[in-house]
């Protein structure tokens, strides 16, 4: 069966997900109360989303993983460039599975410089789209 014009691809989906993390990052990090591991969280769900977008759309398969370097490494063995940040997102690591699961004490996170990488990243991954699905990735 034919996909639809106004069907969304992974790639899309992926790229609404993050999107999402990014809006609730931006807004838990100045929210009174909210600790470094659930704003670390959501940085690096939206990041990992991103970096899954662009595998998506360019056809790389990729296992289930929460881990942003592995992500990186797969991305680089295909020839595609680092996105802006990639040298700090590995600081986001611990933010995806041990800080929500209470086996380390989440705090230090640098919280301007998760919400510019986040941005940036984002970006990065929607122009990825855009080359690769053009007149998808709006």
């Amino acid at each position: 069966m034919a996909e639809s014009a106004s069907a969304k691809s992974v790639a899309q989906l992926l790229l609404e997900a993050a999107r999402q993390d990014q809006a609730a990052c931006i807004l838990l990090a100045s929210a009174a109360g909210i600790g470094d591991g659930v704003v670390g969280f959501h940085a690096q769900q939206a990041v990992e989303k991103s970096l899954k977008v662009v595998l998506s759309a360019r056809g790389i398969e990729f296992r289930r993983t929460h881990d942003l370097v592995t992500l990186l490494d797969l991305l680089q063995d295909h020839g595609v460039d680092a996105p802006p940040g990639a040298d700090w997102v590995d600081e986001l690591n611990p933010y995806a599975v041990e800080a929500r699961c209470g086996t380390i004490d989440p705090t230090g996170l640098d919280r301007a410089r998760a919400l510019l990488v986040v941005a940036q990243i984002i970006q990065w991954a929607l122009s990825q789209l855009a080359q690769f699905e053009p007149g998808r990735a709006a």
